[in-house]
């Protein structure tokens, strides 16, 4: 009857020991092999299927996280003008910028800055107190259906 119990006491210390070595290697493992899990998202903007001839991008985001210099950059790379009026630009945040009437010709450009000043046919005004965008956020564009046309990752 010792014998047993001395067995099952050497058992019980065995699973205990082979429990802690496995989850030391494991948590060894984990911490010097990190992998990144978030989806890799490209860092030029995409159109979705099925958005019949338009094709607007956004071209890049320059400046980020200083209000003075901050701003977005938005190109009709589509054979027609684009209406941008009543499209919203939005960030991770739910920070949205409605688009005033304004048209967009192919193969022109436009500046959104985040800072105040006076709207021209090529660069408009957030009129932000604070930066808008960060390193790693995502800015989509969307249309008047609340489709999101192009999208764009901050580097």
């Amino acid at each position: 009857m010792a014998s047993r119990r001395r067995l099952v006491y050497y058992l019980l210390i065995n699973i205990f020991v082979s429990a802690l070595v496995a989850g030391s290697v494991i948590f060894y493992y984990d911490r010097t092999h990190k992998v990144e899990c978030t989806p890799a998202l490209p860092n030029t903007a995409t159109v979705l299927p099925g958005s019949g001839n338009v094709n607007v991008n956004i071209v890049g985001v320059i400046g980020a996280g200083a209000l003075t210099d901050e701003q977005i950059i938005i190109r009709n790379d589509g054979p027609a003008e684009l209406i941008l009026t009543g499209w919203y630009l939005t960030d991770n945040k739910g920070i949205t910028y409605s688009f005033p009437q304004l048209t967009l010709y192919p193969g022109v450009k436009m500046q959104l800055h985040s800072t105040v000043g006076k709207d021209t046919p090529t660069d408009l005004y957030w009129g932000r107190s604070a930066p808008v965008w960060i390193s790693g956020e995502l800015a989509a564009l969307y249309d008047t259906k609340n489709i999101v046309r192009a999208f764009y990752r901050v580097p």
